[in-house]
Parts: C-alpha cells; sequence; structure tokens
C-alpha cells in the first residue's frame, strides 16, 4: 500500500509539472443559463434572466434590431413562443408593435405568475450585469449592420462592462465586426457539432482546424460549440486551446454529459437548466 501511495503522489507531482489543472466542474461560475433560466420562466425575458441571477449564474441571451433600431431580445421565433398568434418575423415589427406581445400567453406560462410577459429592450437586460457572472449576448440575424446600434446601447450603459459582458454569433461577420467596433469586448463564434464546408456541401463534424481558421478569420476570442458526445470530442478542444482560443459548449441539460463536457476540457456549459444541474451535483458530491 505504501508503495502505492508513493506512485500516486509521484502521478500527482508529475501532473501539476506538466502545468495541467483539474477540470472545471458544474458551479455558479461554469454554468451558463441558456435565455436565462428557461425552465423556470419564459425564455428570453427579465423575469428568466432576473431568476438565473438571484441563483447566482450568468446567463445567456438572444438579441435583434426591430424595424425602426431598437435592440430588443427575443429568439426569434414568435409564431412558437406565441402558438401562432404572431406569425411576423421579429425584424419586421417596429418596437411598438413588439413590446405590446405577450409572450407569456402560451400553455407552457398561461396560468402561471408570469402572464402577462412582454419582451424587453436590451438596455433593461444589462442592468442586471454584474461583475463575477457574464451574461453572453448572442447577435442574432448574421447582420453585422446592427453593431452600431449595438455599440450605441452598450455606450449609454452604467453596469455593462468587459468584465460581464461577451458577444456570441454565428455570423462569422458579425464576430468580426464586433471585434472591430467593440474590440475590448470579448467574442466567441458559435458553432454547430457539424458543418457544410461550403455553401451546398453535406455536413461534415467540425474539425480543431476548422474552427481556428474560422477564429484567426474573424479575430474571435473563442468558439461556442455545440455538445455532441461522440463529435465534441477532448482532441478538438485541446487543439483549439492550443491555439490560443477558449472553448465553450452548447446546450447540455443532461448532468452526465455536462461532466463529460467538462472533463474534456469546456470552460462554460451553457444550460436551459443551470439550478437542477448544480443541485443534482452538489448531491451527487456529497
Amino acid at each position: 500500500m505504501k508503495r502505492d501511495m508513493i506512485k500516486l503522489v509521484a502521478v500527482w507531482v508529475s501532473v501539476a509539472a506538466a502545468g495541467h489543472c483539474m477540470a472545471d466542474s458544474p458551479s455558479y461560475d461554469t454554468l451558463i443559463a441558456h435565455r436565462g433560466e428557461s425552465v423556470d420562466a419564459p425564455e428570453n425575458t427579465l423575469p428568466a434572466y432576473k431568476t438565473a441571477v438571484e441563483r447566482g449564474f450568468g446567463f445567456e441571451c438572444d438579441i435583434f434590431m426591430s424595424k425602426d433600431g431598437q435592440i430588443f431580445t427575443c429568439h426569434g421565433d414568435l409564431e412558437r413562443i406565441t402558438e401562432g398568434a404572431v406569425t411576423n418575423r421579429v425584424t419586421d415589427l417596429t418596437w411598438d408593435e413588439l413590446s405590446k406581445i405577450n409572450v407569456a400567453d402560451n400553455a407552457k406560462w398561461r396560468d402561471s405568475r408570469f402572464n402577462p410577459t412582454h419582451i424587453a429592450l436590451l438596455d433593461e437586460v444589462l442592468e442586471l450585469a454584474q461583475d463575477g457572472r457574464y451574461i453572453y449576448v448572442e447577435v442574432k440575424g448574421h447582420k453585422p449592420e446592427w453593431v452600431p446600434q449595438i455599440k450605441e446601447v452598450f455606450a449609454r450603459q452604467r453596469k455593462a462592462t468587459p468584465k460581464n459582458v461577451l458577444f456570441i454569433s454565428f455570423g462569422r461577420e458579425v464576430c468580426a465586426e464586433l471585434k472591430r467596433q467593440m474590440p475590448e469586448y470579448k467574442v466567441f463564434w458559435l458553432t454547430t457539432a457539424k458543418v457544410r464546408p461550403s455553401p451546398g456541401a453535406p455536413k461534415v463534424p467540425v474539425t480543431a482546424k476548422y474552427i481556428v481558421d474560422v477564429l484567426r478569420e474573424t479575430g474571435a476570442d473563442g468558439v461556442d460549440c455545440e455538445y455532441v458526445g461522440g463529435l465534441t470530442t477532448a482532441k478538438i478542444m485541446d487543439e483549439v486551446k492550443s491555439a490560443g482560443y477558449e472553448f465553450h459548449v452548447w446546450t447540455v441539460d443532461d448532468l452526465d454529459l455536462a461532466l463529460e463536457a467538462f472533463r474534456r476540457g469546456a470552460k462554460t456549459v451553457t444550460t436551459n437548466c443551470a439550478k437542477q444541474l448544480l443541485d443534482e451535483y452538489e448531491k451527487m458530491e456529497r
């Protein structure tokens, strides 16, 4: 037994000497509430974001620009959210029209304390910013021309800073424009676990090279990748991080998968049920 203990200590020492560290695990710092705590409040609304903040988590929100130039938070699929009551594209409506939509008037929330709940401006969301927790602002729509208006929103904010807000986007041009106009803020490129290497080509598993090439092209600080166990491997994460970039993943609602993602090297995990995952993890650890 003594010999085994000596071997174990030697392994610990060698790992430390190689500069490795323990993998991250579910915590208030590493779980990001997707669209707010969207299991317990209507997604992409102030109640969902406030619930995340009150529970101690950072959160993700989706933003668009209205027809008359207002930046607001909504996933965009109004037909789904309102169960067919509103079928317009969000970008075709003015802020006055958008602000009247009750996003809690659906089967899930109609009889809850959240009815009615309305779409919020990004200005209102950023009032929840606090150092120590990040708000992930996803710029939807692949519209780099929205960036000047987004910058104006941030310019009039008192609480939102590079210490507590970052940007994510599937749009490469959006990422590049955010880094050009707001270089002090972190920007992560969003990707699915399978991509089309060229327009019209069949989807193939994303590779570390593909990710790194996009990050170099856009100037982004890292990637936020869809987590699929058989595709989002430790090898990919290691290679991207070795190139000097951060690696984050979305959207994981199962504790075993979240733990797997952390073991493989994910820095944060975005989830629809942050409190539930953390409670399950803490119970398992006891």
